[in-house]
């Protein structure tokens, strides 16, 4: 579970990260990409979720940073869609709280996040 976010921190099950990352969890299975760039700082494109549209969550909840700065390119939705991926975008604090939801309900699940602007 996340437990705190402000901007360019986020705490999960105890650590502290201060750089953007993508977590991936199923019953079973964790991993935590860290730090995880981006090919354009800004823009979210499909080859930064190569290793998200392989792990074929249920849900893939994007952080677009704390005013929401980062874009999702349309590549990126229609790829979602074609997985049948279900991808909700927030800023960065509110999809903390949707990827919380859905992680108390067990299931893939795929968190991208932004942790700055």
């Amino acid at each position: 579970m996340i437990t705190h976010y402000s901007f360019g921190q986020l705490q999960y099950k105890g650590t502290i990260y201060s750089k953007d990352l993508i977590i991936l969890i199923k019953p079973n299975y964790e991993k935590i990409i860290y730090p995880w760039w981006r090919k354009e700082g800004h823009l979210l494109q499909e080859v930064d979720l190569e290793e998200v549209f392989l792990f074929k969550p249920i849900y893939l909840i994007v952080g677009r940073g704390a005013s929401g700065v980062m874009k999702i390119s349309p590549a990126v939705k229609e790829r979602a869609k074609r997985e049948g991926i279900i991808l909700e975008d927030y800023f960065t604090k509110d999809a903390l709280l949707r990827f919380n939801e859905l992680l108390a309900l067990n299931m893939p699940l795929a968190g991208a996040f932004h942790l700055t602007c």
